[in-house]
């Protein structure tokens, strides 16, 4: 009898090959996919072979004495060798037996950042190679960072909203215009209450770290305020100013602006200030302002914090001689899941130093953006129907801000919020306490609920507000009131 051969035992072994799981070959795309994960797996593995060994090559060689022998930029041919040069020599370490292939590589990320910077590259890609030079060492590298140049040039046209004004605008912007990293920028529009404006910006970098920019201004506007005081502005001037520090750690501003203001084309029911208002003035002056910004967001900040200040010194010569001093602040703080409460409070103050102060520098207050259940540019010492502005005030507004119930990823939120300020004249006869403490003695105050929506560049709300104390001379308005700005209380 022929005997059986033994029986199969689990377990057995697995003797399957990767080409046993192929699809079924008539059906295409199973194959397909099936190869291209083939190929994804093996090339996943080769990139994570490679940056092991590249990890371990770098880290076994941080302390390998080496030098910088030199550094090159590809792809700039608009970008002058000088300014490269003027960014680049200050981060390169000097010569030094202490300089190790880890200062080679601290050196490559920092030159890539502020090439990055500069806003002149769509890329930056550094690499390290064997120095060329005959002269160096074995170990020195040469920094080599391949880049790709921006666009020149651009040109768009665009329609904007903010603080309560529409308008359509035409900009042209030039980009490293003498290979220094130099922007012109143009920009003309046309709006509801701004009817007419020009601006033509030119900046450059002054500094080798980027913080510090120059910027020359030329502008020019007309602005309709028939709405509130029965007459139009137009102006034209220069303002050059230095600017130092980032937004998020401290930015200060440094200017002289120069500018003709003409107020004219008056309504025949002007009142007789507006009318002694009327005619050209002139206004020399010197700015600081400082801002810092950390909020997490500019339009509906849920967390962080705003502070701005700006003084400004006028009486070089013209019409204006004043001190003007203004500072704006924000803290915005989450209470609970999807609530925040924000707090924001504006001052400002305008003393004339031996002349009256002109129309054109008081402080106007009031609106959706300003404090909300007041017309706009209603608050404040008037004659007749129009508003004159002041020369002191101040505002300040709480708001509690939640997203709609089971609709947090909408732009839409709610919000209910208290708004109370006043502005005023200075009576110069009593001191300056006095008239700060008459003025936050009688506030004028407002209360509601509405709706915010992110549009961003701009917030837009919906108010239903109410009034609740108000000085004579101020323009209330009880009801809904709609709001378009970049800044609200």
């Amino acid at each position: 009898m022929e005997e059986k051969p033994p029986g199969l035992r689990p377990p057995l072994q697995n003797s399957s090959r990767s080409r046993d799981l192929e699809p079924d070959e008539r059906d295409i795309d199973k194959i397909r996919q099936w190869q291209q994960e083939r190929v994804e797996k093996k090339l996943r593995g080769e990139y994570e072979s490679a940056v092991l060994h590249l990890s371990e090559v770098i880290n076994n060689n941080l302390t390998t004495p080496s030098q910088i022998s030199s550094v090159r930029v590809e792809g700039a041919p608009h970008t002058r060798p000088s300014f490269l040069r003027f960014l680049i020599d200050p981060l390169i370490p000097p010569p030094s037996a202490e300089n190790d292939f880890q200062a080679a590589l601290h050196a490559a990320r920092n030159i890539s950042d502020v090439l990055k910077r500069a806003d002149i590259f769509h890329t930056v890609d550094a690499k390290l190679e064997r120095a060329s030079a005959p002269r160096a060492s074995k170990h020195d590298v040469d920094l080599v960072f391949t880049t790709r140049e921006k666009g020149r040039f651009y040109a768009k046209s665009s329609t904007e909203v903010g603080n309560n004004e529409g308008s359509a605008s035409i900009i042209a912007r030039v980009r490293n215009v003498f290979g220094g990293a130099e922007t012109f920028e143009a920009n003309l529009s046309f709006g509801t209450t701004t009817r007419r404006a020009f601006n033509a910006t030119f900046t450059t970098p002054l500094t080798s770290d980027l913080n510090t920019y120059g910027e020359m201004h030329l502008f020019g506007l007309e602005r309709d305020h028939s709405s509130f005081a029965s007459c139009t502005e137009g102006l034209r001037g220069a303002k050059a100013l230095v600017r130092n520090g980032w937004l998020s750690r401290g930015m200060h501003e440094f200017a002289y602006e120069a500018v003709v203001r003409h107020i004219g084309s008056l309504k025949p029911d002007a009142s007789l200030s507006m009318r002694e208002a009327a005619g050209q003035s002139v206004k020399s002056s010197i700015s600081h302002t400082f801002t810092l910004d950390n909020r997490n967001d500019r339009l509906t900040p849920t967390e962080g914090f705003y502070f701005k200040t700006a003084h400004e010194f006028a009486g070089f010569g013209g019409d204006a001689s004043f001190l003007k001093s203004e500072t704006h602040g924000q803290v915005s703080r989450p209470i609970f899941p999807g609530v925040s409460v924000s707090f924001a409070a504006r001052s400002g103050l305008l003393w004339g130093l031996n002349k009256p102060t002109l129309f054109p520098d008081r402080f106007q207050l009031g609106g959706p953006s300003s404090v909300r259940s007041f017309r706009p540019n209603a608050m404040g010492p008037r004659d007749g129907s129009d508003s004159l502005g002041g020369e002191m005030y101040w505002s300040t507004g709480l708001s509690l801000i939640s997203h709609i119930p089971k609709k947090k990823e909408w732009p839409v939120k709610t919000h209910a919020w208290v708004n109370a300020g006043r502005l005023d004249d200075i009576d110069k006869s009593r001191s300056l306490r006095d008239n700060i403490s008459a003025s936050l003695s009688k506030p004028s105050v407002s209360v509601g609920i509405g709706l915010i929506y992110n549009f961003d560049p701009a917030r837009i709300e919906l108010n239903f507000g109410l009034p609740l104390l108000a000085s004579k001379s101020d323009g209330s308005r009880r009801g809904f009131q709609v709001g378009l700005g970049l800044e609200f209380l």
